[in-house]
Parts: structure tokens; C-alpha cells; sequence
């Protein structure tokens, strides 16, 4: 048999729900009565949301679930500023619980019909008086478009209390709105392609309730100057890597350096000859990042081939270092193999910070500053620097030395690193079987 919906009516009203998302761009959100989750999960790839919350009075779908929630490999891989924090509860939504008070968006999808109409006096007065969220989207059943399901008799749902037409939904929006500050636009998804829907309405019917004075305006309930109440019961929280952390963003930064450095590095070993000194030039510098396709910062490009400039060598003390004498060798590179064999033991080449910092624009942006970078770096064990701090001392390895002896780079089998730079949200049977 075909679908009666295209996309699915629970598809449509979780688009819904991401639709003003994108629009509206809240930081808080939370889903009252999340079921398996799955409007979560959704939601979670929306990194203008700061905090992610679910509570469900079924704790073990939420158990069953939760592990979905969990960040995936490529954003431990490659964080980004962006913060997320997300939390499961079970708990009751006719029942108060602190943390749940001032989100900017909550989320109520085919919840109110498996309460008890008594019960959804008190999930009114929790939700709209107690939580005081700046906007609550509220959908539920259109019972007047029931007749045009097939196969369906009674309610869709076997847990269902009840299911209001859109004249009793509208009156209780508008008692809410009336007892507790807020004002609603009513709206709905699913829609009948014959000439009846405008006789029947939306299959879903849902309420968007926004808060009257937004942010700055909370509504308080007789008591609400007691001491806080925390009912529900903490399933399961997670924090998502971010750049905010600092550890993490001295693990991504000295992931950025290492390999940077080692391209620069790279680059000016593959162009060096016999007579060149062992400083090379920020205009080389330049030039090779433009061949490995990376664009140099702005400041970089304005300066690097000024005249007379010997590059970074003149910012900072260098040339190749001797770890093992712990010194610095400002001579040229030895022109013969043997020369190169005696000097080049133990030594390192140096990548000034400021090459660094102006080259690789995301070293730039994690650190904000040379300054900053240096700051960053140094109680870092994967980067040794140099002295005076201000470069990155990058051990020539024995294949680079054999390499400039025999000025046979491409044959000599090198390749180049990779950069590493209450249970609701159910499937009505009848929504299942169409």
C-alpha cells in the first residue's frame, strides 16, 4: 500500500521542530517526553544548541538509546568551537525539576494525549509556569482527520487518554496562554491532498507558544521562592570536544604544528642545495605552501619578499641546532658528504613560531597570536623549541641527510604525510502499517 505521508508524518514533525531551529537559533533545548531519542539526534548536528536535554518517564529506552547520542570519531578528530552539552532524564513532565527552568526552546511532539486530562493541568502549569521557557512547541493528534486513515478505529495510539479536535486544542492553548503569559500561532503538518483539508485541518496539529516579553520576562508560580526541586533522575550527560577546552585545543594545536612544521621543513630540504644556507626564506616559505596548495596568511605574503629579507633566520637566533652539544651552527650546510655526515648527527632544523603562525592559518586561529602560540607550546613533550622559545627544532632524520647527499629526493621512497589537521515520540501502528 503507499505511504499516506511523504516524508513520514513523524519525519514532518521533527523537520518542523528543525526547521524553527535554524531559524530561531536557540542555545538551551529540550525535548520532553524523547523517547528513543530520535528528535535528539537530530538535533545534535545543530551546533547553534548549546545544551541538548531529553527526559522521558521511560528510563530504559532512554538507556537503550543514549549510546547514539555520543559524538562520532570526526569530531574528536577535528573539533570545533562550538559547545554541546547533552543530558538525559527520567522523570515526569507533570513534575518540577530546576534544571529544567529558563531553556529557550522546548519540545513537547505527540506528548499531551498520553496524559491524563488531569495530568495536563499539571504538565501546563510545570511547562509553561514552572520551566518558563521562551518558546514550547506543542503537537498532537487531529482527531477530526482521523476518518480519513485507513484501517484506523478509535485512537491511533493504544496509550492514547484522548485526542482533541482543533477546536479543543485552541481552547487550551489559549487558557495557557492566558494563565501563564504566552501567545500561540497554531499551525500543524500532514496535510490531506484532497479538497477536504481545509474541512479537516492538518493530521498533526501543533502550537507554537512564545513567551510574552521573551528572554527578559519569566513568570512565577505561588511557592516558586522555595527551595529548588530536582525530581529527576541523571541517565546519562556527555560534553562534545571543543576548541573551548583547553585541552583539547593544545592537543588539535600541537597536531597543527607537527605537521606544519615538518611540511615547511620539507619543502625548503627538497630546494636546498650544496651552497644554500641552512636558514631558508620566508618568500620560499610562501611559495611552498602555495605548491602544497595551502594559502599563507595576508601578513605573511606583505612581508616575506621584502628586500634584504634573509627571512627567519633574522627573527630569531638559528640555523640547524647540535642537540648533542646543545648549540647553534649559524655556518652553511657542509657542501661535501662528508661535511654532512659529521654536522648533520643530532641536529635539528628550525621553523620560526612567526613563519609558523603566518603560514598555517589554522595554527593562526587556534593561537591567536605568536605570543599566544609560544605561551601554548611550551610545556608541550611532542615539541621541543628552540632557546629562546621563538622556533620549533625539527629533527633531521636519516633519510633526509641520504637525501641531500644524493640530491635524489623523489627516488628516495619518501611520501608526504597526510594532514591531520513519559515514552512519546512512538510510531502511531497506523503511521507504521502507511
Amino acid at each position: 500500500m503507499e505511504p499516506l505521508f511523504s516524508p513520514a508524518l513523524h519525519s514532518q514533525r521533527h523537520q518542523f521542530v528543525i526547521d524553527f531551529v535554524m531559524k530561531s537559533k536557540p542555545r538551551k533545548v529540550a525535548d520532553l517526553g524523547c523517547g528513543e531519542c530520535s528528535l535528539l539526534r537530530k538535533l545534535r548536528f545543530h551546533r547553534e544548541i548549546q545544551v541538548l536535554v531529553g527526559v522521558d518517564i521511560n528510563g530504559a529506552k532512554i538507556q537503550k538509546k543514549k549510546h547514539k547520542l555520543a559524538p562520532i570519531s570526526t569530531e574528536y578528530l577535528q573539533p570545533s568551537f562550538d559547545q554541546l552539552r547533552i543530558e538525559m532524564y527520567q522523570g515526569s513532565v507533570t513534575r518540577r525539576d530546576a534544571r529544567l527552568k529558563g531553556f529557550d526552546l522546548v519540545t513537547c511532539i505527540e506528548l499531551i494525549e498520553h496524559l491524563t486530562l488531569a495530568n495536563v493541568e499539571h504538565f501546563s502549569a510545570v511547562v509553561f509556569g514552572y520551566m518558563t521557557p521562551v518558546t514550547v512547541i506543542v503537537s498532537t493528534p487531529n482527531s477530526e482527520f482521523n476518518p480519513l486513515l485507513p484501517g484506523l478505529s478509535g485512537f491511533r495510539h493504544s496509550d492514547h487518554k484522548f485526542e482533541w479536535t482543533r477546536a479543543e486544542f485552541r481552547s487550551w492553548a489559549l487558557k495557557v496562554c492566558l494563565e501563564y503569559g504566552y501567545e500561540v500561532e497554531f499551525t500543524g503538518v500532514g496535510e490531506n491532498m484532497q479538497s477536504q483539508q481545509d474541512r479537516v485541518g492538518f493530521c498533526s496539529q501543533i502550537g507554537v507558544f512564545h513567551r510574552i516579553g521573551g528572554r527578559d520576562h519569566y513568570n512565577t508560580l505561588p511557592g516558586d521562592d522555595a527551595e529548588d526541586i530536582f525530581s529527576y533522575t541523571l541517565l546519562y550527560t556527555i560534553n562534545y570536544p571543543s576548541l573551548h577546552d583547553n585541552n583539547t585545543l593544545r592537543k588539535v594545536l600541537v597536531g597543527e604544528v607537527i605537521y606544519w612544521a615538518e611540511q615547511i621543513k620539507n619543502r625548503w630540504m627538497e630546494e636546498k642545495t650544496g651552497e644554500r644556507s641552512c636558514a631558508f626564506s620566508l618568500c620560499e616559505a610562501v611559495r611552498g605552501l602555495q605548491e602544497l596548495h595551502m594559502e599563507p596568511h595576508e601578513e605573511l605574503k606583505a612581508t616575506a619578499c621584502a628586500d634584504e629579507m634573509e627571512g627567519p633566520v633574522n627573527q630569531c637566533k638559528g640555523g640547524v641546532y647540535d642537540e648533542k652539544e646543545d648549540k647553534w651552527d649559524e655556518m652553511p650546510w657542509p657542501k661535501s658528504p662528508e661535511q654532512q655526515d659529521s654536522c648533520a648527527v643530532n641536529r635539528c632544523v628550525f621553523v620560526p613560531l612567526s613563519a609558523l603562525w603566518s603560514c598555517c592559518p589554522k595554527v593562526s586561529e587556534l593561537s591567536g597570536s605568536v605570543n599566544n602560540l609560544q605561551h601554548l607550546l611550551m610545556d608541550e613533550p611532542d615539541v621541543k623549541l628552540s632557546q629562546d622559545g621563538c622556533a620549533v627544532l625539527v629533527k633531521v632524520q636519516e633519510q633526509d641527510r641520504e637525501a641531500e647527499v644524493y640530491g635524489d629526493l623523489d627516488d628516495s621512497g619518501y611520501t608526504e604525510a597526510s594532514q591531520c589537521s513519559h515514552s512519546v515520540e512512538q510510531e502511531e501502528n497506523w503511521e507504521t502499517n502507511y
